[in-house]
Parts: structure tokens; C-alpha cells; sequence
């Protein structure tokens, strides 16, 4: 198979790989929820070498990520791990940090609420969660393409969509995480930081 491939993924990785060094401090274990492509695992990977990197993903995705792990041979990267949100069975009990790209408005919003849940319950105290994805902020798009996309993943499913910033946030304060940034990214996009407390 031909390894996959993501513009997105190529565009926003730098942009956020400055964040997350910022939060991503002390060595420890990262858990990344949705490794899609297998892209920004290597990336990150390679420029925070004191993670170890965990990506995970539904079983049908793995073969790409094998793919670019394989070529990057990086000692602190594992193998995909298959994780459904929606499960309470997860592949990890404790992680220090967490990191999602693109997820939110893909899945079904029961299933962002079990993300959360299942994210406050791993993650260890002081541990950090980045969220990275478009976001409305009181119920408007924050921008004509955001509007655009909202429609095109709709029409692909009627489960998905942008979600509501204000709603992300009651989910990650039920689940005892604290916000620490909203960061402006590429394309309209934005990455979400809290604490676990």
C-alpha cells in the first residue's frame, strides 16, 4: 500500500510542535488519541525525545502508521494501539500527557463526552491534554471556511461537525482539567491546553 499522506498534518505540525514543547516538558508517556497517518507522531517524536510516544487508532488506520514509524525508526515511538473512545476497556491506564488532532468533530459528540471521560480518569495529576481542531465560540463560526467544512462533514455524516468551544470546555472541566491556553493556529484552527488537577 502507498504510505498515506496529509496536507493538514504537513501544514499545522511545526505551529504545534511549539506549543506543545512549551506544555510537554518533563519526560513521560504520551498517549496520542486518533494518530490518523502516523504523521505528527514522528514529527513530535523526533523534536521531544524525552516523550515516549504512544499512537493509537482503529485497526484500519494502523498499517499507514506502521508505515511511517517504520521509516522513522525512532526509539521513543510505539506501535499503534487500538483505541475506541467510546470503549471504557482503553490500551493505557496512566499517561502524563494526551493529544488529539482532528478528532472532536469527527466522532460523535457521545463519543467527545467518553473521550473526556476516559482522558480525566488516565491522565495523572498535573498531566497535561492538547486538543488541536476547529472550534465555534458562542454557537458562531469563527470563520466562512469553518461554515464551508461544517457542511461538508455533515453531509458526509450526520454525527459530525464543529463543535462548540463552550462545550468542550464543560466536558473537560467535569473530568477535573483546567484550561491553561487556547492557541490561534493555521487555518482557522485551534489548540486547546489544560491541566489535569
Amino acid at each position: 500500500m502507498n504510505k498515506p499522506f496529509s496536507q493538514a498534518c504537513e501544514n499545522n505540525k511545526e505551529p504545534v510542535l511549539q506549543v506543545l514543547a512549551r506544555y510537554f516538558v518533563q519526560a513521560g508517556n504520551v498517549l496520542e488519541i486518533g494518530s490518523g497517518t502516523g504523521q505528527h507522531a514522528v514529527w513530535f517524536a523526533r523534536y521531544l525525545p524525552h516523550l515516549v510516544w504512544q499512537t493509537s487508532d482503529l485497526p484500519e488506520n494502523h498499517p499507514g502508521i506502521r508505515q511511517w514509524l517504520g521509516e522513522a525508526c525512532l526509539p521513543n515511538l510505539k506501535s499503534p494501539v487500538e483505541l475506541d473512545v467510546s470503549s471504557n476497556a482503553w490500551p493505557v491506564d496512566q499517561v502524563d500527557y494526551v493529544f488529539s488532532a482532528n478528532t472532536a468533530h469527527i466522532m460523535p459528540w457521545s463519543a467527545v463526552i467518553k473521550m473526556f471521560a476516559g482522558i480525566g480518569k488516565r491522565l495523572v495529576s498535573g498531566g497535561v491534554f492538547g486538543l488541536y481542531g476547529p472550534f465555534n465560540y458562542q454557537g458562531a463560526f469563527t470563520s466562512d471556511s469553518n461554515a464551508a467544512f461544517d457542511c461538508y462533514l455533515r453531509e458526509k455524516a450526520s454525527h459530525r461537525g464543529i463543535r462548540d468551544f463552550e462545550a468542550i470546555q464543560q466536558q473537560a472541566g467535569e473530568n477535573g482539567l483546567s484550561l491553561l491556553e487556547d492557541v490561534a493556529m493555521p487555518a482557522n484552527n485551534r489548540l486547546l491546553v489544560w491541566r489535569k488537577d
